[in-house]
């Protein structure tokens, strides 16, 4: 009897499949309009409607840190017509130090597939002495706590990437908050704070203009789209990797063919040429994993920044 019930469930998700997408998709992103996950969001949504003449509707909805957006996804119909883009901090970071998170990332979340990853750049201002990574540690182990790092508020990945960094090389750097690397970076140009650790997007113009120094990425290879740019280790900080993902995710139980399509789909649209172009220009790589590889780099993660938080004295109470 279990395995008929089990033929007749698989047999009734396939059949649905078939007919998916009948309807309009929502996809929730899960930060405010203007930020850089609409980026993929925006081109899925492009290419979902070229691909299937079916329209997914892009909600952003940004408070409570991605909270409200991936609650409303896991309380959502399992059918394959509730998505999210979410990025690391949500699974790797809200669980630790919400107080009263509504959901379970990592049980109430089918990982359907990444989208893109990105290292954080070191960046300082050009006005500083350091002309490359050693120097600015050197600087900073010289006043330990004087030299201020803006971030994009507490707990988020440039607040943590500066933690990683300051454990890391064994310094001393203050964080300083703002509601997003947009503020955090014109205090930067304005010498108000002395370096921020944030995507290449965020500051590559300025970068590019002289008015701030991108010293080191943040993973083990170069970025493909600023091959010049060192790595952490080659520029003597062995050890200081971290990266920031988005990805999609659909409500626990939505059926395995509707997420293998869409996970197919996904890949389909991040190989096309002119997508990878856009996505490069703001210092975003394509990232193509299986929904069972993207749901262990979710575990992994999660695991992985716990010691963070709790060092940077986030971990809630």
């Amino acid at each position: 009897m279990k395995t008929l019930l089990a033929f007749i469930v698989c047999f009734a998700a396939a059949a649905q499949a078939q007919d998916y997408p009948s309807k309009p998709i929502r996809l929730i992103v899960a930060t405010a309009p203007g930020g850089l996950m609409d980026v993929p969001a925006r081109l899925m949504a492009d290419y979902f409607e070229k691909a299937y003449g079916q329209r997914l509707v892009v909600e952003n909805k940004g408070g409570a840190g991605g909270v409200m957006a991936g609650d409303t996804v896991a309380k959502a119909a399992p059918d394959g017509y509730t998505l999210a883009v979410i990025q690391v901090g949500n699974v790797a970071i809200n669980p630790f130090i919400v107080k009263h998170m509504p959901f379970d990332p990592l049980k109430d979340l089918a990982p359907v597939a990444p989208l893109t990853s990105s290292p954080v750049v070191v960046t300082i201002s050009a006005s500083l002495p350091a002309k490359d990574l050693r120097e600015f540690i050197a600087l900073a182990r010289r006043e330990p706590g004087k030299l201020n790092y803006g971030t994009a508020g507490p707990g988020t990945i440039p607040h943590l990437s500066g933690e990683l960094f300051s454990q890391v090389a064994g310094v001393r750097l203050t964080p300083v908050h703002y509601r997003g690397a947009g503020p955090a970076l014109a205090d930067l140009l304005a010498g108000q704070v002395q370096a921020i650790f944030v995507g290449l997007g965020v500051v590559h113009a300025q970068a590019a203009a002289g008015k701030v120094r991108v010293l080191a990425v943040s993973q083990a290879s170069r970025l493909r789209a600023a091959p010049d740019i060192p790595t952490a280790a080659e520029a003597g900080l062995p050890g200081f990797e971290i990266n920031t993902w988005f990805g999609v995710v659909a409500p626990h139980g939505t059926p395995e063919p509707i997420v293998s399509l869409l996970n197919r789909e996904i890949h389909t649209m991040l190989d096309d040429p002119a997508v990878r172009a856009r996505l490069m220009a703001g210092g975003l790589e394509p990232l193509k994993e299986t929904p069972q590889e993207f749901g262990a780099r979710m575990r992994r993660d999660h695991e992985r920044y716990e010691p963070i938080i709790k060092a940077a004295g986030l971990a809630r109470q």
